[in-house]
C-alpha cells in the first residue's frame, strides 16, 4: 500500500510533464511549444477544435548529461493520433538529431507513444508523416539508440505501433497495450464474436505490457513510475546499440509458419512460441 502511495505515475502525466520527467533537472526547453501555434489545417474545415501544439510536445534537455530530444504524445487530445502537423514534429525532431548526430553532437531521442495511430480526419497526410517517422527511427539506429515508452492509458496502435516496433529499445508498463489494431476496430471490422472489446482481461492477455514483454515484443518492462521509467530509458542508453529484432526476419517467419490457423495459439502458448531467448 505504502509503495501505490508513494509512487509518482507516469500515465496521469501530460505529455508535458512526462518529458519534463524523463530529462534532467533544469535542462528542459520546449519547441515548437503551443505559442508558435502549429496547428492542424484541416480540423477546422471538419468543425474540429484545434490545440496549438497539435498533441505532441517536443522537449530538448540532456539525459545524463547528453543531449536529447523528446517527443511526447499528449492522448487526450484527438486520441494522439497523428495527422499532418502532430507527425511532422516528430519526424522533424528526429531528422534533427540526425543532422546532431553528423555534426559530431550525439543527441539521445525518445518517443513517448500514446496513440490510436493515423488521424482518420487528416488519412493521407498522417500516413505520410508517419511514414517519415519510421524513416527517422531508422536513419538513426546506427548512431544511438532510439528509445520508445508505452504507458498508458491509449496505448500505441496502428502505423505508430510499426513506428514503436522499430525503435532500439521498447519500454512498456502492465497498463500499456501495443497492437497492429485496437480492440475496439477489431470488434467493429470483424464482429464480438472476433474479439469482446470489453473484455479487458482477454484484451490484455493478448497485447497487454506484460504479455508483450514475455513474448519479446518489447524490452523492457516497468512499474507506472516515472522515476522507474526514467532510469529504465537513463538504462536503454547506456546500454549502446542492441542487435534489433527486426534483423530477425527469418526466425520469424519460421515462428508464422508454426502457427496452425485453424488452432491459434493460447496467450500461453504465444509466449512459449515466441520467447525473446531464442532471438538472442
Amino acid at each position: 500500500m505504502n509503495a501505490i502511495a508513494t509512487r509518482n505515475s507516469f500515465i496521469e502525466l501530460t505529455a508535458r510533464d512526462r518529458a519534463g520527467a524523463l530529462l534532467d533537472d533544469g535542462s528542459v526547453r520546449e519547441i515548437l511549444g503551443p505559442f508558435d501555434r502549429l496547428v492542424s489545417p484541416w480540423l477546422p474545415l471538419q468543425g474540429i477544435p484545434t490545440q496549438s501544439d497539435d498533441g505532441v510536445v517536443l522537449a530538448r534537455g540532456r539525459i545524463d548529461g547528453q543531449p536529447a530530444v523528446v517527443a511526447a504524445i499528449e492522448s487526450a487530445y484527438q486520441g494522439g493520433s497523428m495527422g499532418e502537423v502532430a507527425g511532422a514534429k516528430i519526424a522533424g525532431a528526429l531528422e534533427r538529431a540526425l543532422a546532431d548526430h553528423e555534426r559530431g553532437i550525439p543527441t539521445r531521442p525518445v518517443i513517448l507513444f500514446e496513440t490510436g495511430g493515423v488521424r482518420l480526419q487528416e488519412a493521407n497526410l498522417g500516413l505520410a508523416a508517419i511514414a517519415e517517422i519510421q524513416a527517422g527511427i531508422l536513419a538513426l539506429r546506427p548512431h544511438v539508440p532510439v528509445v520508445g515508452v508505452i504507458s498508458g492509458m491509449v496505448g500505441c496502435f496502428g502505423g505508430m505501433s510499426l513506428a514503436a516496433a522499430l525503435c532500439s529499445t521498447l519500454i512498456v508498463t502492465r497498463q500499456a497495450r501495443l497492437g497492429m489494431n485496437g480492440p475496439e476496430v477489431i470488434e467493429q471490422e470483424a464482429g464480438i464474436e472476433e474479439l469482446d472489446s470489453s473484455d479487458r482481461k482477454l484484451i490484455w492477455s493478448l497485447i497487454g505490457g506484460e504479455q508483450r514483454r514475455a513474448a519479446g515484443f518489447v524490452d523492457t518492462l516497468v512499474e507506472d513510475d516515472a522515476g522507474a521509467i526514467a532510469d529504465a530509458v537513463r538504462t536503454a542508453f547506456a546500454a549502446g546499440l542492441p542487435k534489433h529484432r527486426s534483423a530477425a526476419v527469418e526466425l520469424y517467419r519460421a515462428r508464422l509458419a508454426a502457427i496452425d490457423p485453424a488452432a491459434p495459439p493460447t496467450p500461453e502458448g504465444l509466449r512459449d512460441l515466441w520467447d525473446e531467448e531464442s532471438v538472442s
